[in-house]
């Protein structure tokens, strides 16, 4: 079975040599995203909750466009954080984003990321 580029606008785009999302059947992989604003492509102002925000928008809107229900088809998460000790703010402000059934999840903390944000994520999500 083939699999299909999803690309959308309302999730950030650039010239790097990777897909937006990437869906296989019914599985979506979406790539990794900091807290960037796809309308100007500059980092999101604002504290690591809204950042956080931002980051889980672009995830939500690349799993929309591939006809999916934003976050609710998310089975699976990895958070690239550039301090450990930003975890629970993190984590805080990601469960509030989540029913009662959140997706598995690891964390990691990483020497840096690109653009120097101090989050980024990707997700697996299940379109059915």
């Amino acid at each position: 079975m083939p699999a299909d580029r999803v690309i959308t606008d309302d999730a950030p785009r650039n010239d790097n040599p990777y897909s937006q999302g990437v869906r296989a059947g019914d599985t979506l992989y979406v790539s990794g995203y900091g807290p960037v604003d796809p309308g100007t492509m500059e980092d999101v102002e604002g504290d690591l909750e809204v950042q956080t925000d931002r980051v889980l928008d672009n995830i939500a809107a690349v799993v929309d466009e591939a006809g999916g229900d934003g976050l609710d088809d998310v089975v699976k998460v990895t958070v690239y954080v550039a301090d450990l000790d930003d975890y629970d703010r993190v984590n805080e402000a990601y469960g509030a984003r989540f029913g009662e059934t959140p997706p598995a999840r690891v964390c990691v903390e990483v020497s840096r990321l690109p653009g120097d944000v101090r989050v980024e994520m990707d997700a697996i999500a299940h379109l059915g």
